[in-house]
């Protein structure tokens, strides 16, 4: 639980440390969006659209909370036509779009798959990333194939595989984001995270719903650490860092419960995670809602 504030982008980093040697497989978890400070405009903004959503669950407004719909274009970046060189089939995506509707269906949310492309350039698969070496090329990867609104999830997949973005699994933009910076907006995520892919403990294709947490909203639960505002969330207890691999009883900070290693917003093994919580779902809804014409 607690409010931080936001970067235009979000990274999901495995861990604030260096990079290890040169590896596809990337353990623990890596998230590009990883956040300093939070702006505390948006957070003003965002908990006016909570408090009127919480009180329209209490009028018992059922409309409210009815379901959104979100078209999802599904943009292939490969070095090669096979599958190490980022190749994929449609029925890999059309498997990680059932994960995602799986994994959200509690949460208000369904995923409907719009589109997809693939396109080779070797660049843009090894290098792309939200750094210095690499923002380049993500920046000409989503002027080229970016489509749709602001309520449109842009989905791109990627090997991390040089460059300061190396061993990343996955980054994402958040709602308030997208006014300043549409064509930024979307999800970038390593290509073998996918179900069924090669990155081991990371191929259950929870990377993709992870980042789409933060498209939705959400921060990480263990923003903030033990004190302060956090992941601005009242219902996920509060915890002093990331967790990794699947530690069962971890608790890292005091009061509030054990902590929420099972939560899609944290960093462990995608086996490990299984849900958001009543809180998040009402923070994504009211970005969505304030930020995404949902």
């Amino acid at each position: 639980m607690r409010i931080s504030t936001l970067f235009p982008s979000l990274l999901l980093f495995l861990g604030r440390t260096a990079f290890a040697a040169p590896s596809e497989v990337s353990d623990p978890r890596k998230c590009g969006n990883a956040l300093d400070v939070i702006d505390m405009e948006v957070e003003a903004v965002i908990a006016e659209a909570v408090a009127e959503i919480e009180a329209a669950n209490a009028a018992g407004e059922v409309q409210k909370r009815a379901t959104k719909n979100i078209q999802v274009y599904f943009h292939v970046i490969q070095k090669s036509t096979a599958a190490s060189g980022g190749a994929l089939t449609s029925a890999q995506i059309a498997s990680q779009i059932s994960v995602l509707n799986a994994d959200f269906a509690s949460w208000g949310f369904s995923f409907t798959l719009a589109g997809t492309d693939t396109t080779t350039n070797t660049n843009w698969f090894n290098t792309a990333s939200p750094y210095s070496d690499g923002l380049a090329y993500q920046t000409a990867m989503k002027k080229a194939l970016r489509k749709g609104t602001a309520a449109t999830l842009n989905l791109y997949t990627v090997g991390f595989a040089t460059g300061q973005g190396q061993g990343l699994l996955g980054y994402a933009t958040f709602p308030s984001s997208y006014a300043s910076a549409p064509t930024d907006d979307g999800v970038v995520f390593l290509y073998s995270s996918i179900p069924g892919g090669s990155t081991t403990n990371y191929n259950e294709g929870r990377t993709a719903t992870h980042e789409i947490g933060h498209w939705l909203g959400l921060y990480h639960t263990f923003q903030g650490g033990c004190t302060g505002t956090g992941d601005g969330v009242a219902d996920t207890p509060p915890e002093a860092s990331e967790a990794f691999g699947c530690p069962t009883g971890r608790d890292t900070c005091s009061g509030g419960g054990v902590d929420p290693i099972t939560n899609y917003m944290d960093y462990t093994y995608d086996s490990c995670m299984t849900g958001f919580t009543a809180g998040q779902t009402t923070r994504m809804t009211a970005q969505v809602t304030t930020y995404r014409g949902l």
